[in-house]
């Protein structure tokens, strides 16, 4: 544990979450890039939306009034992409999609039966898992929101 402790900091993020349409507050896993300079990479997988990703570099300050570590501003994109899904069809079961989803290289990370929020690695072809998205939504299983995806994503669906 020593060692995740000198490798690792737990930082509070504070945003306008447009899923829960309220201020929220996160606190989330971020590797020490440059310490004295307030830089940190994310390694979590955001529940509520930020406008950030995994792998994400970001800078962040000591808050007197939080007293911890608290997100200011995304300093580099990993190239990576958040989409947050929630189950809709009572009694689906959420891994079925989740699994579905690994296999294609998305790993997710589960917040209850019906919600996880899911992270699209720079190397993914988004448009691909749109489409599946897509379909799950237009059966009535699930619905999804897109709060941070990267440039490269974007621009596989515009062109698909």
């Amino acid at each position: 544990m020593t060692e995740t402790k000198e490798k690792y900091e737990k930082i509070l993020f504070k945003y306008h979450s447009n899923v829960l349409d309220e201020l929220t507050v996160e606190t989330m896993w971020a590797e020490i890039i440059d310490k004295d300079n307030g830089i940190y990479k994310l390694d979590n997988i955001p529940f509520y939306g930020p406008q950030i990703a995994t792998d994400d570099e970001f800078y962040a300050e000591f808050d007197e009034s939080e007293k911890m570590l608290t997100y200011k501003k995304t300093t580099k994109h990993s190239g990576n992409s958040i989409v947050l899904v929630i189950i809709t069809k009572k009694g689906f079961d959420k891994e079925i999609i989740r699994n579905r989803f690994k296999e294609l290289d998305c790993e997710s990370e589960g917040l209850n039966d019906t919600y996880f929020s899911m992270e699209i690695v720079k190397k993914v072809n988004y448009s691909g898992i749109r489409k599946i998205l897509d379909e799950y939504e237009n059966d009535g299983i699930i619905e999804f929101a897109e709060p941070c995806l990267s440039d490269k994503h974007r621009a596989e669906l515009k062109n698909n």
